[in-house]
């Protein structure tokens, strides 16, 4: 009988072009349709789009194909203003009008829900997302590969997608305008003073990457360079350079890394000139940021989603608050003046080190950092007797370790606020607690316009909270 299924099912082969309804985007931003049952994945074609496809990949629960022709267009379908958007792959969306963005991310949070949570998804009040009103320019942070040419001219930019290709980039639009003003000017000055750029395929030379970032609002720059090895032939002439050419460079650092790996940065870094840090301002908060440090991208929508963490968390000014994955601080800092106690933690030592600061420099007394896991420290401060109200979570892309997920089941908070980078893992997540913990809502934050990522401020209430009320 099971032969019979199969001989009955027809395959896509590789080469063949076939027609092809897109129903929805991917997680990807890709369009999704189905040919004869089977699911396929076409980059570049939009919902409600009618597209000849010719298939490129065949694997055994699906294939992805090409559009060859688009006999009935999207009337969302715009012309992108990127002239190395296909070739780039950085943003995947351009061509969809950003109104329409916003609304087909919502609908990747549903198909998340749909797809790996057992709960009533036509239920759920999952909320329109929040867009920005001036989508462009808004990456306050850029890691350009460097190259060479043949000619000698130095490139700096991104790989193609799915390729080895430089792609160089003198102006990313979603770059703010400081970001890519550096990047080009650093680059300029290592093909003046002949730098020895890094080949990956010989795995020769010097410099690999150049990492900049811009304050928003303070307009300070903090360049990295990503070198193979300590020694750069003429660096105290290339650093007296960027100091004349760009007075807006207030730190000037490298970084050594001479690994095979996809690795931005090596373990060592060092100090060169200006300031070890540049400073930044989120709301009323500022932080100093040194070329390791996490900080959000996004800065204006930050600001947006670190609100609907404040509105999801409900605060009283009585609550106990844990903030996991706390990295730098930023959210229990942002959380700190409505809460009677904060308490955070991370594994990365440097990362509450800089927590501890940021809350001393702001004068927060009620937020303590240590360094560790939530799953050691949330049971231990229960046997203490501190018992958090309210634990805050924003992990990795990769969701939250499950050894978390059980601490949290133990130590029953009455409110999980659950920031999310991912609508996947987070749904993973949610059904995981889903006897435990209801889902009153999820607010959708476009943190990336012009990108298939969608970020989320989730708000759980303990079941047994919900039922009492």
């Amino acid at each position: 009988m099971k032969d019979k299924k199969q001989d009955n099912q027809i395959k896509i082969t590789q080469g063949q072009t076939f027609p092809l309804t897109i129903k929805r985007l991917g997680i990807n931003g890709e369009g999704v349709g189905y040919f004869k049952r089977q699911v396929v994945f076409v980059p570049g074609a939009l919902p409600g789009e009618e597209v000849l496809v010719e298939a490129t990949k065949i694997q055994p629960k699906f294939a992805e194909g090409i559009v060859k022709k688009i006999r009935k267009q999207s009337p969302f379908r715009v012309k992108p203003p990127c002239p190395i958007y296909e070739e780039c792959g950085g943003c995947q969306l351009q061509h969809l009008a950003y109104d329409q963005q916003l609304k087909e991310k919502r609908d990747i949070v549903v198909q998340s829900m749909e797809r790996h949570t057992k709960l009533k998804v036509d239920k759920l009040d999952i909320r329109p997302t929040i867009g920005m009103e001036e989508p462009w320019n808004y990456r306050n942070k850029s890691q350009f590969q460097v190259g060479q040419q043949k000619n000698g001219k130095v490139i700096a930019g991104l790989y193609g997608l799915d390729s080895h290709r430089l792609i160089p980039i003198q102006n990313c639009m979603v770059q703010h305008p400081l970001t890519n003003k550096v990047s080009e000017e650093v680059k300029q000055i290592l093909e003046d003073f002949d730098v020895p750029i890094y080949d990956e395929r010989k795995r020769k030379g010097i410099v690999r990457t150049i990492v900049t970032r811009a304050g928003f609002q303070s307009g300070e720059v903090q360049v990295v360079l990503i070198t193979t090895q300590k020694e750069v032939p003429r660096k105290k002439l290339i650093m007296a350079e960027i100091q004349k050419r760009l007075p807006e460079v207030k730190s000037l650092v490298q970084n050594i890394n001479g690994n095979k790996t996809s690795l931005i940065f090596g373990e060592k870094t060092i100090h060169l000139s200006g300031e070890e840090v540049i400073q930044e301002t989120l709301g009323d908060l500022s932080f100093e940021l040194s070329a390791r440090a996490f900080f959000q991208l996004n800065p204006v929508q930050t600001v947006k989603l670190y609100d609907e963490v404040k509105k999801a968390a409900n605060l009283t000014g009585k609550e106990k608050i844990a903030d996991a994955y706390c990295g730098v601080g930023t959210i229990g800092l942002w959380l700190a003046s409505g809460a009677s106690e904060v308490r955070g933690m991370d594994t990365i030592e440097a990362a509450i080190i800089d927590a501890q600061y940021n809350a001393k420099r702001h004068e927060i007394e009620n937020a303590t950092y240590v360094t560790g896991t939530a799953e050691h420290w949330l049971p231990k401060w229960v046997d203490e007797g501190w018992r958090p109200d309210v634990v805050v979570v924003d992990p990795p892309r990769t969701g939250c370790d499950h050894k978390l997920l059980d601490a949290i089941k133990k130590v029953k908070p009455k409110k999980f606020v659950y920031v999310s980078c991912n609508p996947s893992t987070l749904a993973k997540d949610i059904d995981y607690l889903s006897k435990d913990y209801k889902v009153e809502y999820i607010q959708p934050v476009d943190m990336f316009p012009h990108t298939a990522h969608v970020e989320c401020v989730a708000q759980m209430i303990l079941k047994e909270e919900a039922g009492s009320r």
